[in-house]
């Protein structure tokens, strides 16, 4: 489980194609201080093993489900990417709970300064992840934990703070790049649990209601 707060930024140095999926050299320092072979990392807010630890980088093994709900397959040699270890029991929460699990991918509309270093941040968002998306609720854009601070006709918008816009990948951002989008768990379980809820209302009548006392 992460948290959605960037510890590094790191880079790509290298991507291998497999015969299902590739395998990605990450190029970091930070993330590397207490990491072992096997260990959890996410890479652009996806949960990756690190394997072939060394002093200036690992290796992670992405499958082919990871590359078609990321944009991990896309990027080239050089690239940017957000860092974090999994959250310690002893941690703070100090985004959101993060699974590191990408729902699906998005697109940056604009990012535009609003004054002291302050950005927002407009991304449009597929159909599939609408009922997940509310406003002051939390969504994580490449790994970063952040606030919808609007949603309006399939897209949503965030505020980037000057710390969040120096420390992660951010500060790359142009329109039309595309970004992972994990959505809130929580809400996740909420829609399965009112699922069953929705399809008894489904047989409600006057009649039905009556006969339970309302």
């Amino acid at each position: 489980m992460f948290t959605g707060i960037i510890e590094e930024v790191g880079s790509v140095a290298r991507v291998e194609t497999r015969p299902a999926g590739i395998r990605l050299e990450i190029a970091c320092r930070v993330v590397l201080e207490d990491a072992f072979e096997g260990a959890s990392i996410a890479v652009n807010g996806l949960c990756l093993t690190a394997v072939n630890l060394t002093a200036r980088g690992f290796s992670a093994d992405v499958s082919p489900e990871s590359l078609r709900r990321s944009t991990l397959e896309s990027l080239p040699v050089g690239s940017p990417v957000n860092l974090e270890r999994p959250l310690s029991p002893s941690g703070r929460l100090g985004g959101h709970i993060v699974q590191g699990h990408v729902d699906a991918t998005g697109e940056v509309i604009s990012l535009e300064l609003v004054g002291e270093g302050n950005w927002w941040l407009r991304v449009r968002y597929p159909d599939s992840i609408d009922r997940y998306l509310v406003e002051k609720g939390s969504v994580a854009i490449d790994g970063i934990s952040l606030t919808i601070a609007a949603v309006e006709e399939r897209t949503f918008a965030v505020t980037i703070i000057p710390h969040t816009y120096q420390s992660t990948i951010v500060r790359t951002y142009r329109a039309g790049a595309k970004v992972n989008l994990e959505c809130d768990v929580l809400a996740k379980y909420v829609e399965k649990m009112l699922g069953p809820l929705r399809q008894a209302s489904k047989g409600l009548t006057l009649d039905r209601l009556r006969e339970m006392g309302y």
